[in-house]
This record gives C-alpha cells, structure tokens and sequence, in this order.
C-alpha cells in the first residue's frame, strides 16, 4: 500500500449524512439520539440513529453495522449527539457487532492524539488497537459440555450399573472423583463413548448438561507456586515509599524514571507497587520489550498473585489467534487486574487503571516500524496522563530522551545503585581481538584465549555461561577474492548470510533464500571466500572447543516451535544446560542465579551502524547482557571481545559508569543538535525505479523549505543506509526540531498538496528510532 495514499490530505475525516439512498423511502424506527460514527474502510465520518431497541447497546466505541450504499459497512462510535444538522434524513444503526463497547473512552482519546501527532488516521489506529483475532471473530469463544451429578447414587446403585451398563458407571465414578462435575471434553479423553453415554444418563436423570465457553489459556497447563513478598532494601524502601506517593496523588503525580543497575531488584518493586494498586481496586498494565521476558516475568506475576492469578492476563505476538482473542476479551469483559505484554498491549482496554509500568525503558523495539510509527513507552505516558495513573518507567541503562525528561523535572527520578543482598557488580575484562588475531595463522578468532580458559573454568566448577552475539547465521559475508565482488541479495542492498543447517543463503532483509554459488558471478573466478561469523558458527565452535558441554542456541531460527523459547530458558535455569548462546533474545532482564561468566563475542556490530545513537546502543546492550552475571550467590565475571577498545561506549561500560557516558554523549548531542534537544522526523521515499522515489523525495523536500517552521533543521534529500530493500530503492530526509508540533502541521499541509507517483511510497516516521 502507497503510505502516501493514507495522507492526511486524503485521509481527513468528512462529516455528511447517509441519506436514504435509492430505494423505497423507509421510515425510521424511534430512536435515542445520534451517534457519529467513524468508517474503518475509509476516513468518513456519518451520522446515523441509535434505534430505541439498540439504546442500551449502543455506546462511545462501540462497533457497530451501519447500512451504505446498499451493503453493510463496520464503523465505530467516536460521539453521541442529541441531534444532526441533517435531521430526519438520517438512517439507523443495522446492529451492534459485540454486546459492548470494544473502545474506552481514554482509547479513543489517545487515538486522536496519535493521528494528530503520528500524522496518521485514526481509522487505522483504531485497526491497530484491536488485534487481527479480535477483529474478524468478535465473541466467537468456544464452549464445552458441563456435566454435573445429580444426587449421590448408593454404592448399591453403581455395583448394579456396573454390571448393566458399565461405560455409564464409570463416568459416573470419574464425575465423583472430580468432585460430582466435569466437562465433555475431559469425559472423552477418558471414554471415547461419552457423548452419547451422557445422553442416556441425561435421560435419566442421573446427570445434568450444560454450555459453558472455555477460554484457550497459554498457562493452563503451567503450574505456579505462591511467593511471598521479600523484604526490601534499603535503597528498594526508598523507591518503594516514592511509588506510594505517587499513587496517593495520582493527579500530582509526574511520570517516574526507576534508575537501577541490574540485579538491584526493579522487578520486586513493580510486584508490590502492583500489590498497592490492587489493593485499591485499580488494575496495573506491564509492558515489557522482549517475548524473550515474558515467559519469566509471567512466572514471578502469576507466583506473586496466586490467588488471582487467572485474573493476570498476556498480550504477546507468540499467542496463538484463539488464546490472543481470549485473552483480550478477558480484559475488555473486566476479568483482569494485570496485563502483561509486549509493545501492542499499551492499548489493552483495562479499565480504572492505577500503574503502568514499561520495564526496560530504553528498548527500541518499543517503537513501531510500521504505521502507525507510535513508541509504547510514549504512550504509557500519554495514557498515563489521560486516565491519571502512574507511569513508572524501569531500566538499568535509560535513553538518553528519559533521562533529560528527568534532569529537567518533567520526570521524577528515583535510583537504586547497588545489587540487592550486596551483591557485587561483575568484574568486566575488555579483550582486544586484533591481539588474538595475530595469534592464529589465518588472523581469525571467534574465542580468544581468556574466555576460553574462563569457560573451562565455570564448566569444572559447574557454573553457567552465557555468550551473546546479536548476529544469525553460520557466515555473514561470501566475496570472491579474485575481483572483490561480495555475493549480495538482489532485492536488497546487504550481503547474503550463509546458514550452515540448511545449506542456503539468506537474506536477514527479505527472506530470499538460494543455494551458494560454485564461481563467482561477476568475473568466473572459482575463488568465494566465506568471511564474517554468526551463532550458528560460533555455536560450532563452542561445540568443537568444549565436547562435553551442554548447550544451547537461541535466536530467531532456533526458536520456531511455540514454547520453545520457554523451555529452553526453564532448562538453563534448572541447570541442565552449560552454556546459552544468543542474540539480543538473551541479553537484557532475564535473571539466572548459577551465570556468573558472560562473554561478548564481538561488540563492535552496533558501534559500526550509521546512527547518532550507536555509541548509546553499544552501552545499553553491553551493560544489560553484563547484567546477566553474578545475580546468586557468586560473583560475576564478563569478557568484552572487541576490536576497538578504547571506544567510550566500551569503556564506561566497563566501568558499569551510567552518568559518565551520559554526561558526555549529552554534550555532543547538544553540539550537533541531536534528540534529546530536539524532535527527529525521518520522511522516506522508495519505489522499484530509484529515479523516481528521488525525484519524490526532492519535490518534497523542495516544498517543505517554504514556510519551514523557525527552529527546524532539514537536511537534503540522500540514499538511505540501506539503499535497497524488497526490491525498492529507498531515499531520506532527515528533519530536526525543538517544537514538533509545528513541524508535524507544516508536514501534513505540505502533503495534503502533493501528489506522488503511484510506484512511489513515500512514510514519514516522528521521533524516529532508527536511520535504516
């Protein structure tokens, strides 16, 4: 789809009444008002009647069938009105789609906001709010049989049945050992002649049946031990004692920014800043930024609140569409007090809100790619402030965005600078690779010395290690050594990645998948050279290194199956495991107490990205994946293989220094006028014919220097870092502001102006994340 198609210039909400049409003249039925409702196949908005019938259905957000133009269109209710300009020229509502409201009140405010500040339809921020599941199967829940005893029959009784009708009485025994009741479907897997049994029972008299929905649970099948509050440390009680302000004034309240260093117990505070809200009859919203947390976060939740645990309620991408329909329906009917879940669950229809928390604040993937382009932890404030809750923002290593928020006093700060039980931070050891190259007869190194010797060392005491690298595959790079030409994927402009297991090239952009070529392509020359190295290859290396080792892998091709990414951190964590070997899916939040060695194989991938913000990158992962060591009873160790070793992100991680790399990464950013100081709109332009996407780009550049906002900064239009992706030639321009808001109304005028070629997409991005 053309983004530029979904601009404002074609996307501003039409307020008209549907008429009655062509047709017969129909009379209205008696009606309670006007409702304006909202098209979601268009950016419309219509007045229609309520009918008196549907008075009590009928509500602000509520979805609804509305008739158009001979056919039944889905709209939402975004007001209530006493009356329309059009009077009795309107039409009536068809049908309510769900019995009640599938929008809040603060929902739709948020949602305007968005549009407003995203430059995006509400329509399609409204189709982002409610996941695909929900949309298209509303209230289709499944149901089972109940089955219940009537009466308790003698032991006479069932010795006879037993003898004339055994099937029946051995239902009978189950339903008995299952307290006189049990559904269908339990009844089956034991005998599969139940169904028709329990008819004849029903006959009877002997059992009674009835439907009850059954909801898909992700958990039912888990097992939650009760845990008890723990006693707060001293630096936690402080916290804590802020949190509770907070909450006692929640309209004084500003958002807090929770500054803690790994391990020094963020999460316990979470848990009884919940239990505080719960107490008062308000519901809490978790978000965290990995599916990699989830599994662990849900666990500590559902122990914490065994008592209510089937109140807890999880809004994740790996859920099934059945248990992500369930879910959010367990929230919008009011049967959840806490949510948990990743970046989309900042819109969960909770009600009567008290807290939201965003743990581990500083993520990107917090940020949406697509549109809406809308960052979560952003929101949480937003919503925060129209439902008048408190916002708690969590990390050990804040963007630097959040941390000037809370420098300047927009944001409360509240820090915990020591591990809890006083417990030492890990001892960090920077290796520097081009050393260890010069040790090997080819100059390549995956494992220098050092961390070998300290793996073996952890594998004799029976201690865990993690070893991270945020990159897939078994070689990043295929190059022909005769005329340099590397092997890169058509459609994008980024080198194949060679997988080993499955004997292909891949293209991490796209997904192209082709056999390795025997000659090089371009000259004819049989002289390829593999280069680079992934998990795939490093994970055969710790294989061939380290024979009796356990382990395993965890990125994106090892972890397919559903579940798989749980089990296998509860195997680590139980110690059946070694060794973990992952990506950024490893690296931040997760808690092992026997990891006390944590080796980062190359942490210069991030430092090489063409963006401001690689150095503040670098530091937040090399800190969070430290993070992981020395969180029991032993201390904690941490090698950092690198080639550039005196870099400052490097070297204040070492020191686990926060203020130090803040401090100066701060003073450039002020100097080159860089967020925090100012607003980054990133507006991109591509299409299969790279002339075009830049003359798109160019025209719109041009258009935009007229009038440009006091205070913006735009640079000229240029081939993004990554110049071909999908098959599409992509361009940039990069604007910079202290004020947004003028520059997002200058933005949307100037492309309510514009028409651009059908083969060209151009996106805009506000606060954008990401140069790529």
């Amino acid at each position: 789809m053309n983004e530029s198609a979904s601009s404002p210039r074609n996307e501003q909400p039409q307020l008209f009444a549907e008429l009655a049409g062509s047709g017969p003249e129909k009379v209205a039925p008696p009606s309670r008002g006007v409702a304006r409702v909202l098209l979601e196949e268009t950016a419309l908005e219509l007045d229609y009647l309520i009918p008196e019938a549907l008075a009590h259905r009928v509500s602000l957000g509520s979805r609804v069938h509305i008739p158009l133009q001979g056919r039944k269109a889905v709209a939402v209710v975004v007001q209530l009105l006493d009356s329309s300009p059009f009077g009795g020229k309107l039409r009536p509502i068809s049908d309510t789609i769900t019995s009640r409201p599938m929008f809040t009140g603060p929902l739709l405010k948020m949602a305007n906001w968005m549009a407003t500040y995203y430059l995006c339809p509400v329509r399609q921020i409204l189709r982002t709010m409610l996941p695909e599941a929900v949309r298209s199967k509303p209230e289709s829940f499944l149901s089972d049989s109940h089955i219940t005893l009537v009466g308790k029959p003698s032991a006479d009784e069932i010795a006879k049945l037993h003898k004339a009708a055994p099937v029946q009485a051995r239902i009978i025994d189950l339903l008995q050992a299952n307290g006189n009741e049990s559904t269908l479907s339990y009844l089956r897997k034991q005998l599969p002649r139940a169904t028709q049994v329990i008819h004849v029972l029903v006959n009877k008299g002997l059992v009674t049946r009835s439907e009850v929905r059954v909801e898909r649970d992700p958990f039912q099948e888990e097992e939650f031990l009760p845990s008890a509050p723990l006693t707060l440390t001293e630096e936690q009680a402080v916290v804590f004692a802020g949190v509770l302000k907070a909450l006692e004034q929640p309209l004084e309240a500003r958002p807090i920014l929770l500054h803690g260093v790994t391990g020094s117990g963020k999460t316990e505070v979470y848990l009884q800043a919940i239990g505080r809200v719960l107490e008062k009859s308000k519901t809490a919203l978790v978000l965290v930024p990995e599916i990699s947390l989830t599994p662990q976060t849900i666990e500590r939740f559902k122990c914490r609140f065994a008592e209510r645990k089937q109140r807890i309620a999880v809004l994740h991408s790996h859920l099934s569409d059945g248990e992500r329909h369930d879910e959010w329906f367990k929230i919008h009917e009011g049967r959840a007090d806490i949510v948990i879940g990743a970046r989309s669950a900042i819109f969960a229809p909770l009600e009567n809100l008290g807290i939201i928390i965003v743990d581990e604040e500083h993520e990107p993937s917090y940020k949406q790619e697509e549109a809406p382009r809308y960052n979560a932890r952003d929101l949480a404030v937003v919503r925060g402030k129209m439902e008048n809750c408190v916002v708690l923002l969590g990390s050990a290593t804040p963007c630097l965005e959040t941390f000037e928020n809370a420098r300047n006093g927009k944001y409360d700060l509240l820090s915990m600078i020591r591990r809890t039980d006083g417990k030492e931070l890990p001892l960090i050891r920077i290796v520097d690779m081009r050393l260890e190259k010069r040790k090997t007869k080819d100059g390549f190194s995956i494992l220098s010395e050092k961390l070998r010797l300290a793996i073996q060392g952890r594998l004799d005491k029976g201690e865990q290690t993690i070893l991270f690298l945020n990159r897939r595959g078994f070689h990043t790079a295929l190059s022909c050594m005769e005329c340099g030409v590397v092997c890169q994927c058509e459609d994008c402009a980024v080198p194949f990645t060679f997988h080993k297991k499955e004997g292909r090239l891949v293209c991490h952009i796209c997904g192209m998948r082709r056999l390795a070529p025997r000659k090089c392509e371009a000259c004819g020359e049989a002289k390829l050279s593999y280069t680079g190295y992934g998990t795939e290859r490093a994970e055969e290396t710790i294989r061939t290194v380290f024979p009796q080792a356990r382990l395993a892998r965890v990125d994106t091709d090892t972890m397919q199956r559903k579940n798989q990414l749980r089990d296998t951190l509860r195997a680590f964590r139980s110690q059946k495991l070694d060794i973990l070997i992952g990506t950024q899916m490893i690296a931040k939040g997760l808690d092992f107490p026997n990891v006390t060695l944590v080796g980062v194989l190359n942490a210069d991938l991030a430092l090489s990205m063409p963006d401001f913000r690689a150095a503040e990158r670098t530091f937040q992962l090399l800190t969070q994946v430290a993070g992981r060591a020395g969180r029991g009873e032993r201390k904690g160790e941490v090698y950092i293989q690198t080639s550039t070793p005196h870099s400052p992100a490097v070297q204040f991680a070492r020191h686990g220094d926060y203020v130090g790399f803040t401090e100066q990464e701060l003073e450039q950013r002020q100097q080159w006028h860089y967020p925090p100081y100012t607003h980054v709109v990133l507006i991109g332009s591509r299409g299969k014919q790279a002339n075009h996407a830049e003359f798109a780009l160019q025209t719109l550049a041009g258009r935009l220097k007229q009038n440009l906002p006091a205070d913006t900064r735009m640079g000229e239009p240029c081939p993004s870092p990554l110049e071909k992706a999908h098959g599409q030639y992509r361009f940039q321009l990069m604007l910079r502001t202290e004020k947004i808001r003028p520059l997002v109304a200058h933005l949307q005028r100037t492309l309510s102006e514009l028409t651009f070629p059908e083969d060209v997409i151009v996106t805009w991005d506000v606060d954008a994340m990401s140069l790529l």
